[in-house]
């Protein structure tokens, strides 16, 4: 990773909006350009993400997810901060809005069957390729204008070299099912391809 000094940094996020911080500090921030530099700390002292920053996790996993035919962001750059002991992705955001925000307008039952599908076929897509997304949930998912969908915030994925068998398909929806699992069709989710 290439580092980011200090001066350059706060060149870069001059004329900056924040979109997300935490107690920690600015976690996503959209540029002036509207680019989107996404920040990454390490939550404990020892841990994996010393060796393999979430920010190379971030961008490493939006090529595996783009080779598998998945809409991600687009990664430029991925960056360590020293002076804020942060690493950093830099990429331009998917167009669209995320599925969190859509479904708080209305929408016909039609729509929201299509979208509904759409979701679950996705979500089998990873599962058929070996891929777990752990932050699975309506707002990391992105409605584009022509109506496919893409994933946003996908640095904590694991993969299998094997399509993931029930068991495993059901653990990388748990969370979603009891919170939003009126967007899931679980025998689709649940189906491995043959």
């Amino acid at each position: 990773m290439d580092r980011l000094s200090a001066v350059d940094y706060q060149a870069l996020r001059a004329g900056a909006v924040v979109l997300e911080a935490d107690g920690f500090g600015e976690k996503v921030l959209q540029l002036a350009d509207g680019r989107i530099l996404k920040l990454f700390r390490r939550k404990r002292l020892l841990s994996s993400a010393l060796y393999y920053p979430y920010a190379r996790r971030f961008a490493d996993n939006a090529r595996k997810l783009a080779a598998i035919g998945v809409p991600v962001p687009a990664v430029e750059q991925v960056w360590r901060i020293p002076s804020l002991a942060r690493d950093a992705v830099l990429y331009a955001p998917l167009p669209g809005i995320s599925l969190r925000k859509l479904q708080q307008e209305s929408l016909s039952a039609e729509r929201r069957q299509a979208l509904r599908l759409a979701l679950s076929r996705l979500v089998a897509k990873l599962f058929d390729h070996g891929m777990i997304f752990r932050s699975l949930h309506t707002g990391n998912v992105i409605v584009m204008p022509d109506g496919e969908l893409g994933l946003i915030d996908f640095s904590d994925m694991r993969f299998y070299p094997w399509s993931l068998g029930r068991t495993l398909r059901q653990r990388g929806v748990r969370k979603m099912l009891a919170t939003e699992g009126e967007w899931l069709d679980t025998a689709i989710v649940f189906q491995r391809a043959h």
